[in-house]
């Protein structure tokens, strides 16, 4: 069993309607209190993700020394999975199909921007800690004034097990504040909170005063900030903030447990009890008996192995299912392998549980979409007003690249169908047809593209009538010089 009832994570709530200065240490200290239980459960999903899990404490009562205590890591296959299945190709920032080119030029100049960032490298840092934990926290803030940078912000990825939101108990549950915080080598805790426009840095001393108590937290500063919003940003996995495994952590306490308990069975198979019946030996027969791999009983007596194999087979099937259940829960392909001469590529996907993986990978992209949505108001905001951009956030789609080139010959199908259906506007077939990540690009390529062609086409088109025309002159005046010859010899 495990060692803790996970439920998800605890969100952060206030009554306060803003923070300021007056209340920014009574706000911080309650969520301190619902933090450090958040803390201390995505501590044991992170511990239990790195390997370090209940079986490793297992002990036994009855023949102590074989006691083997094995990990079959499952929830690290889980989170690597879902985490590659979702960011195995970075986000993108794509048009929302206005056709307007400056708005295209900017969206391609924001995604040089979170380029330059490496944020496709640290957004799979964030799927890491969401998947893991249930949730996740982003920090985007300008660049320092005077440092020459490809991209007018910087974006970090911050540790759930320092940082933490606030929000507003009241309807919409806006975000109050955002609070990330380091333990300094003395013990003292630096606490960083961001509000809407203020900054606060609150200091905890990590020196214990007379009464044997640490010093209380006190404000050391309190700034104005102008971003238009909070810097730092909850990714949460669902609205429930539950890891990826967390819902079957019982399922793989029960399959350490089995397989440690089936390597039991094999030691103690190997090294069975003797008994000995109407035989009496000391410590020194019986180390000679070991010795010489024999011994002589009486006539009356009688020597065996107590031995009792344990049904590798049962426990096979025991294993499997508990396996199987584990994938189907979380919403992973199984490895049934299965295969007929008749299989297509959808009757796989849906017959080995990709379908129900691409649910669930569906299923956090809105989650994500949300949540970058609020990173992406303070990334545009930044880039207008440092690099003098025109961008909106309505102009945006954010797209997930994943498994664009499945059923690549069927899409190429659908779009050549519509492209030939005079009824159905060109732009709409690139969009719907699902081969193109980003289809207004593709639609406005391929439009400049034919464009090209046609222009190509329409010169030599008219290169080849000029030329013609050209030689039926000649040859009018070849014929017209003719007839003069002709004239001249009959006279």
């Amino acid at each position: 069993m495990s060692e803790r009832a996970m439920y998800g994570r605890q969100v952060i709530y206030s009554d306060e309607d803003e923070i300021t200065a007056d209340n920014v240490l009574k706000v911080l200290e309650r969520a301190m209190a619902v933090h450090a239980n958040n803390r201390a459960d995505i501590q044991y999903l992170y511990d239990y993700y790195k390997g370090k899990q209940p079986i490793l404490n297992r002990t036994k009562e009855y023949r102590p020394e074989i006691c083997n205590r094995i990990v079959e890591n499952r929830a690290n296959e889980i989170v690597s999975f879902k985490v590659g299945y979702l960011m195995g190709e970075p986000v993108q920032y794509v048009s929302r199909g206005n056709g307007d080119d400056s708005i295209s030029d900017a969206i391609n100049a924001l995604n040089e921007f979170v380029f330059a960032e490496d944020k496709a490298s640290k957004d799979k840092e964030l799927a890491d800690w969401f998947t893991i934990c249930g949730t996740a926290y982003r920090m985007i803030l300008p660049d320092k004034t005077g440092e020459e940078d490809e991209a007018p912000f910087e974006i970090y990825t911050l540790d759930p097990r320092n940082a933490f939101m606030v929000y507003h108990s009241g309807l919409g549950n806006k975000p109050l504040m955002g609070v990330k915080y380091v333990t300094r080598e003395d013990g003292g805790v630096v606490y960083s909170i961001y509000t809407a426009n203020r900054y606060f840095e609150v200091v905890q001393s990590g020196t214990l005063n007379n009464d044997g108590v640490y010093s209380p937290r006190a404000i050391t500063k309190n700034e104005g900030l102008v971003l238009g919003g909070i810097p730092i940003i909850e990714y949460p996995a669902n609205s429930a903030r539950l890891g990826a495994f967390e819902i079957v952590l019982p399922l793989l306490d029960a399959i350490n447990n089995v397989s440690s308990n089936r390597m039991d069975g094999v030691e103690q198979f190997i090294q069975s009890l003797l008994i000995l019946k109407g035989v009496d030996i000391d410590s020194e027969e019986y180390k000679a008996l070991r010795e010489n791999g024999g011994l002589k009983v009486p006539a009356d007596g009688d020597a065996s192995y107590l031995t009792q194999e344990l049904n590798q087979t049962q426990t096979q099937t025991l294993v499997d299912y508990m396996y199987q259940t584990v994938l189907t829960i979380c919403g992973m392909p199984n490895r049934n392998g299965g295969s007929s001469t008749s299989d297509t590529g959808s009757a796989v996907i849906m017959r080995d549980g990709w379908s129900a993986a691409e649910a669930r990978a569906k299923d956090t992209e809105l989650m994500f979409k949300m949540s970058e949505k609020k990173f992406l108001r303070l990334a545009i905001q930044i880039a207008n007003t440092l690099r003098n951009m025109e961008l909106k956030l309505s102009s945006i789609e954010i797209r997930f690249t994943r498994r664009n080139y499945e059923n690549i010959q069927e899409k190429a199908q659908v779009l050549t169908t519509m492209l030939a259906n005079d009824k159905i506007h060109p732009r709409l077939a690139f969009e719907h047809c699902g081969m193109f990540v980003d289809p207004e690009l593709a639609y406005t390529v391929s439009k400049e593209y034919a464009e090209e062609r046609k222009a190509e086409a329409q010169k030599e088109l008219e290169a080849f009538a000029q030329a013609e025309t050209a030689k039926a002159k000649a040859d009018a005046e070849e014929s017209k010089d003719d007839s003069k010859e002709e004239i001249a010899e009959g006279a």
